[in-house]
């Protein structure tokens, strides 16, 4: 039975609506969560606070959240997305230089700490990985337009591994990583993938 039919016929049919009510409460308690943040401490941000300013009850976020750290992880990974692809500077090794110290300034400012932290803490499968595949789509992207220009350009894993890795490690541990030192991870890969 197609769904029309099964429409016709009065069946319920499952699955999400896009743009449906759905979406509009994620993003309404997204939006209430990320208003809460940035005007409180985060200790005392509450799920009852985020469904009253998100004009939702506590129930809805339990039931689609579970609870308010999985919340965060998921507004986290929301925030995280990039709103544009890298900058096309011309070359493949100012493209990456580029992205990288980007990536490490925003990933480096109390805000950007606290959605790792945030992502990391989460016990949802993949959660982690979808940051990860964000990393790649922007890598792939570099790569992409290093082979139209007829450049070589390392290995999207070893980007991660070398790049992406010590600074995710610096910004969490460590001192977060200055530019030179961004510029030097730079170069050290292109010139071990020559």
């Amino acid at each position: 039975m197609s769904e029309d039919q099964a429409r016709k016929a009065g069946a319920v049919v499952s699955g999400v609506r896009p743009g449906g009510r759905s979406a509009r409460v994620q993003a309404a308690v997204h939006a209430a969560t990320e208003a809460l943040l940035a005007t409180m401490p985060r200790a005392a941000v509450t799920v009852p606070a985020i469904a009253a300013k998100a004009g939702v009850t506590p129930s809805t976020i339990y039931r689609r959240w579970g609870d308010l750290q999985e919340l965060f992880a998921d507004v986290a990974v929301q925030r995280i997305r990039p709103d544009a692809g890298p900058v096309d500077t011309g070359s493949a090794v100012s493209d990456l230089t580029v992205w990288i110290e980007q990536y490490s300034d925003e990933m480096a400012s109390d805000l950007g700490r606290d959605l790792i932290r945030d992502v990391l803490a989460s016990r949802a499968e993949g959660r982690a990985a979808q940051c990860c595949g964000m990393v790649r789509e922007q890598i792939a992207i570099i790569a992409a337009r290093a082979s139209d220009r007829g450049e070589a350009f390392p290995d999207p894993e070893a980007v991660i591994d070398h790049l992406v890795a010590p600074v995710v490690y610096r910004i969490l541990f460590d001192t977060p990583p200055e530019a030179s030192f961004c510029r030097g991870l730079v170069g050290r890969l292109l010139a071990h993938d020559r």
